[in-house]
């Protein structure tokens, strides 16, 4: 079993910068993609980044491209997401997941945190 917890959330203002961590636990030798996904309110989960632990290969959604950057820790099994010139449109709950393989696909990450809410103000 693999345990996932995000931090880092708040409020920015347009414009700004925050950086997001999640902290995995438990048996995560087992899953070596790690992901970050969002729920904006009233819309379904969105992919928006992933990385491979062995390589370091990433990929991004293209709304983010250019802006957001994925970045890891395999000494501290934990997973970053810095995120610049943050939009109004950015606002959501963000959640960390793992997966086997790397895939912009929710069905393929079976571990998922509890959420971290982004807010972004104008």
């Amino acid at each position: 079993q693999v345990q996932l917890v995000e931090s880092g959330g708040g409020l920015v203002q347009a414009g700004g910068s925050l950086r997001l961590s999640c902290a995995a636990s438990g048996r995560t030798f087992t899953r070596n993609i790690l992901g970050w996904f969002r729920q904006p309110p009233g819309k379904e989960r969105e992919f928006v980044a992933a990385i491979r632990r062995s390589t370091g290969f990433t990929i991004y959604a293209d709304s983010v491209k250019g802006r957001f950057t994925i970045s890891k820790d395999n000494a501290k099994n934990t997973v970053y997401l810095q995120m610049n010139s943050l939009k109004l449109e950015d606002t959501a709950i963000y959640y960390c997941a793992a997966a086997p393989t790397l895939t912009p696909s929710t069905t393929n990450y079976d571990y998922w945190g509890q959420g971290t809410q982004v807010t972004v103000s104008s």
